[in-house]
């Protein structure tokens, strides 16, 4: 009965996650400054606003599940989620956006200070395409099939072993890439200080690689969701941001394969 209401809307209880929040994450990046300049404080601040930080994701997000499976999220509620989810989604493809800019930047003009006036730089050898980086993306792209067979499987089919089964199999794969993606780090004949191209690669594809760990992580929340019996067929945008999520991670590993693997290399 508390749940209960005439209207669409879920309207939110005062909370004191945003304020925690907004807290940890200035004591986080406050810290890391302090830290950066080798400061004693710095490195335990980030810490504490680290934890801080997670601890907020976790009881906020848990409010969140919690609304979800008590019929909170009505059709209104989800569009909402939605847009949410794509604008996040936006900021992120910004955020790649800059590394790519950066890698175009040295390469299509390597100006001698440097580069060495040639890309890549004189010393650099550059990895194989058609290896281990070819592997890693038939990888993601069955992964990213694997997650929509489970989507499909719980939106149009209410098949609940299928979106256990997809999830598990997207998930197996996801960390399959970063086993690989971690093999090619530690073969790499360049280093991630002292030239441009090291800088530009390991940032690009760094943090794509972070971003996998991240949804892997999220799939697999999704799996012990699904497991708990979480997401209906009418309602799981829990589960619908996650493959979202995968998804971009996909398309951004194919545009990194093209540009720097291949083009770059």
């Amino acid at each position: 009965m508390a749940h209960e209401k005439n209207h669409d809307y879920h309207i939110l209880a005062p909370s004191p996650w945003p304020l925690l929040g907004a807290f940890s994450a200035f004591i986080m990046f406050f810290g890391s400054v302090l830290w950066m300049n080798d400061s004693g404080l710095g490195m335990a601040m980030a810490l504490i606003g680290f934890a801080g930080v997670l601890y907020t994701m976790y009881v906020w997000w848990a409010e969140v599940v919690v609304e979800g499976n008590t019929g909170d999220h009505t059709p209104v509620v989800q569009i909402g989620l939605r847009y949410g989810v794509i604008l996040f989604i936006t900021s992120e493809v910004m955020f790649f956006v800059a590394w790519f800019w950066a890698f175009f930047r040295a390469s299509l003009f390597p100006i001698a200070d440097y580069a060495g006036g040639v890309w890549p730089p004189e010393g650099i050898e550059t990895l194989d395409a058609w290896h281990l980086p070819l592997i890693n993306t038939l990888i993601l792209l069955c992964s990213g099939a694997a997650a929509t067979w489970a989507h499909h499987a719980l939106a149009h089919d209410n098949d609940r072993k299928g979106l256990k089964n997809g999830l598990i199999l997207s998930i197996l794969l996801g960390m399959l890439f970063t086993v690989f993606q971690v093999y090619e780090y530690a073969h790499a004949t360049f280093s991630f200080g002292g030239n441009v191209y090291g800088g530009t690669f390991f940032m690009a594809t760094g943090f794509h690689g972070f971003h996998v760990i991240v949804g892997t992580i999220f799939l697999a929340i999704c799996l012990f969701r699904a497991q708990k019996g979480h997401f209906t067929q009418e309602s799981h945008i829990g589960f619908e941001a996650a493959a979202w999520y995968w998804h971009f991670v996909d398309v951004v590993w194919l545009f990194l394969f093209a540009a720097i693997y291949i083009w770059g290399g």
